[in-house]
């Protein structure tokens, strides 16, 4: 008999508050993820697109875009914590980016659940925050980032729910 495995993330239920998640592998942001992202997302910042100009900037070369960063690091956390679990997010506060990304950093991202509690209008939904803390290659954090999301309690209240 073969086995079944469908990967998902957590459901509150089985998330504790002070749970440290660390997500791996990390992700390598490259020159064309940069440019990709950047342009998609109709931003002209010439410190993510233009080399010469970037090179006459205190960094003196382009950075990654920070939007790209926080979007890495709440992608990370997703296989591991809302795949399939999740109902909406809620939102990003307390967004801090204290030292750059640059061209070819790997991003790995370290995710605590620091608070939870049910939802009061919504049954069998909790309202989960986690903290997403981003360092590159060498430990140097990069990226903090508060989100909180809506998640179901548990498979057998969604499957009730459905």
């Amino acid at each position: 008999m073969t086995r079944r495995i469908v990967q998902r993330g957590l459901y509150a239920g089985e998330m504790a508050l002070g749970d440290e998640f660390v997500h791996q592998p990390g992700r390598t942001l490259t020159e064309a993820d940069n440019v990709l992202f950047t342009t998609l997302t109709m931003n002209p910042q010439a410190l993510h697109l233009d080399q010469a100009f970037a090179a006459g900037q205190p960094f003196g070369k382009p950075l990654v875009n920070s939007m790209l960063t926080l979007s890495t690091m709440v992608g990370l956390s997703v296989a591991q914590l809302t795949q399939g679990t999740l109902v909406a997010q809620l939102g990003l506060s307390d967004i801090r980016f204290p030292h750059p990304v640059f061209h070819g950093d790997t991003l790995y991202v370290a995710t605590s659940i620091t608070d939870k509690r049910e939802s009061s209008s919504r049954p069998g939904q909790w309202i989960v925050t986690m903290h997403h803390v981003g360092r590159n290659q060498d430990g140097v954090v990069v990226g903090e980032a508060t989100r909180t999301a809506l998640m179901w309690q548990s498979e057998a209240v969604r499957e009730e729910a459905q």
